[in-house]
């Protein structure tokens, strides 16, 4: 079973739909821990803003059930704003810690050069080889939106790169855990093979 954590952050029904077309798993969307807990794969989707986001997961005791999945061993994914939450903290909810999962900070994009927020499709290049990125071709596009940014502590981590005024760390994998800012389930056949990838597991 695919659980998808909803704590009224958007984006989860492409998530779900996506899933759904890639397999005959059940997928679940759900806010109750003990359901998240008994899943074989758990993915954290997500739009909007760092500090309420995290206030959402608090409040629903969902930040210790984060934790506690990436612990197990058990394939996790966080998705757009899923990936920034994973992290220490963000410039855009100063004084506001993330789940602390892995280390780094996420940034506001400098809007000289470019607009922000950045909306649209982007390739990637692959610093260190990555399991999701199994038979995807060299700097293939994806679709991003977003106004902050990863960088992330430990370059060790990093998958997947973007440039956007500045280089964006765009996916990382530790053990178990997964992350992208960009969404693979608005990114064609890409992104739809970047979630089988992570299904397979």
């Amino acid at each position: 079973m695919i659980a998808i954590i909803d704590y009224d952050a958007g984006n989860i029904r492409s998530v779900q739909k996506a899933c759904e077309a890639l397999g005959d798993e059940e997928v679940s969307v759900t806010g109750d821990g003990e359901e998240i807990m008994a899943a074989d794969r758990v993915i954290l989707p997500g739009v909007g803003a760092f500090g309420s986001a995290m206030e959402r997961l608090k409040a629903r005791g969902l930040d210790e059930v984060i934790r506690r999945v990436a612990d197990s061993g058990r394939p996790f994914l966080g998705i757009c704003l899923g990936l920034q939450l994973l992290f220490e903290e963000s410039e855009e909810s100063p004084g506001v810690m993330g789940l602390g999962i892995l280390r780094g900070k996420i940034l506001r994009i400098p809007d000289k050069a470019v607009r922000v927020p950045h909306i649209g499709w982007n390739s990637l290049t692959f610093p260190n080889e990555g399991r999701l990125f199994a038979g995807i071709g060299e700097e293939p596009f994806v679709y991003f939106v977003h106004s902050y940014y990863l960088k992330a502590a430990d370059e060790a981590v990093v998958r997947a790169r973007t440039s956007y005024g500045v280089e964006i760390d765009a996916s990382v994998e530790s053990k178990n855990v997964f992350a992208t800012q960009f969404h693979p389930e608005k990114s064609g056949k890409t992104g739809l093979l970047i979630l089988k990838n992570f299904l397979a597991l």
